[in-house]
């Protein structure tokens, strides 16, 4: 377990002023916590804060949207970033799940509020209302072609909304309990989804109807994510020809994060066992960062990086609290990570600092979700936070 740095939830209002000051703190396992404070001490030329640091602590580069901080007793770095605007009227309640369609364009969220809403990406305008789950809506998801949102509910219905005029095209049924997550095979032809039941499922949306079982666990499935693996990986035979409207599983790998603490994974085409991995706690979520290497997050806020051709220790365990991880999203050669207590960061192979996505407070962060390479949109409470810009 590596030191931590921690800032001032408001630090970016906190340090708008001359002599405004924002708390900073270092935590490392088994050792006193460090706390220190920046302090602006005027602006550049150029309009950038002149920040400087307690004692313990070092400023690196500073922008007008981002500050880099160091605690050289610790050898720990990192970069703090306030997001680019706030989108607070979205919603009224916390906000459980969001997608950005891969154009960029639209966003869509999911509210214990009982709401699922549409909106432009760039300014927060909501532009749809879809309607028609009963109780909470637990995750969405657009199509490739983010013309299609794909949603589940607490219903145990799994719907497929236009995003054009809110119309509501598909329902699924067979699901016994709450769908807790949902992914999509290549284009959309076929989409997946797994439940409270135990189960994970996989559907023809040109049918709207169940193609099978793709594994049983006997514990919720907190959630899945699906990928194409490594050819040298052992994914089974099926034990019957698969259906003509399975379109894409050949190959592909499913895994699962189970509440029994266990991370499954599954030949999605031959609904075969791959490997079966215990972990500290209970699984909350996963997300291939290759065909080689996926990562899973759990409820004691462990994140276990593993190479699906060898499962039986982990590559490493990242552990920076205990908060639950929450989600999980491959971004460039690293990932962005979220938790229970507030926190959302980036680490990437080829920068030696983490970047935190800061202003989230003590809400928990449920999702983020982004586009190409420059937009990461995550949220706490009932406010959106888009980050905008090279990290």
């Amino acid at each position: 377990m590596a030191a931590t740095l921690r800032i001032q939830s408001d630090w970016s209002q906190a340090l708008r002023r001359d002599e405004g000051e924002a708390w900073l703190s270092c935590r490392s396992p088994g050792k006193p916590t460090l706390y220190g404070s920046l302090t602006r001490r005027g602006l550049s030329t150029e309009g950038v804060p002149d920040i400087a640091a307690s004692e313990g602590f070092v400023v690196g580069e500073v922008t007008k949207k981002s500050i880099l901080v160091s605690c050289p007793h610790e050898n720990v770095s990192t970069k703090f970033l306030a997001p680019y605007t706030t989108f607070s009227r979205i919603h009224q309640k916390s906000i459980t799940c969001l997608d950005i369609s891969s154009g960029g364009g639209l966003g869509v969220s999911t509210s214990t509020d009982g709401t699922m809403k549409i909106w432009q990406a760039a300014n927060g305008e909501i532009r749809r209302l879809l309607e028609g789950h009963v109780y909470d809506v637990n995750c969405c998801r657009f199509f490739p072609s983010g013309l299609v949102v794909l949603s589940g509910g607490m219903d145990a219905q799994l719907k497929i909304w236009s995003a054009e005029d809110a119309s509501c095209v598909v329902t699924f049924k067979g699901h016994k309990g709450g769908i807790l997550d949902t992914a999509i095979v290549d284009r959309g032809r076929n989409v997946l989804s797994c439940s409270r039941d135990g189960t994970a499922r996989l559907w023809d949306c040109g049918k709207s109807s169940c193609l099978g079982v793709i594994a049983d666990c006997g514990s919720p499935i907190n959630g899945i994510a699906v990928g194409a693996a490594d050819d040298s990986v052992n994914l089974g035979t099926p034990e019957k020809a698969p259906s003509e409207r399975e379109i894409g599983t050949e190959g592909k790998i499913l895994l699962l994060a189970r509440e029994d603490k266990k991370l499954q994974g599954v030949g999605l085409q031959s609904r075969q066992l791959v490997f079966l991995f215990d972990g500290s706690d209970a699984f909350n979520c996963c997300t291939f960062l290759s065909s080689t290497y996926f990562l899973a997050g759990t409820q004691d806020g462990n994140i276990y990086q593993l190479d699906v051709r060898n499962t039986n220790a982990p590559i490493q365990i990242i552990h920076r609290s205990g908060a639950p991880v929450l989600s999980l999203f491959p971004y460039r050669d690293g990932f962005i990570a979220s938790q229970g207590d507030g926190t959302c960061f980036i680490i990437q192979q080829d920068l030696d600092y983490v970047i935190d996505l800061t202003e989230a407070d003590c809400d928990p962060v449920y999702k983020e979700a982004g586009i190409d390479l420059c937009l990461g949109v995550y949220w706490s409470g009932s406010t959106v936070l888009p980050v905008f810009g090279s990290l």
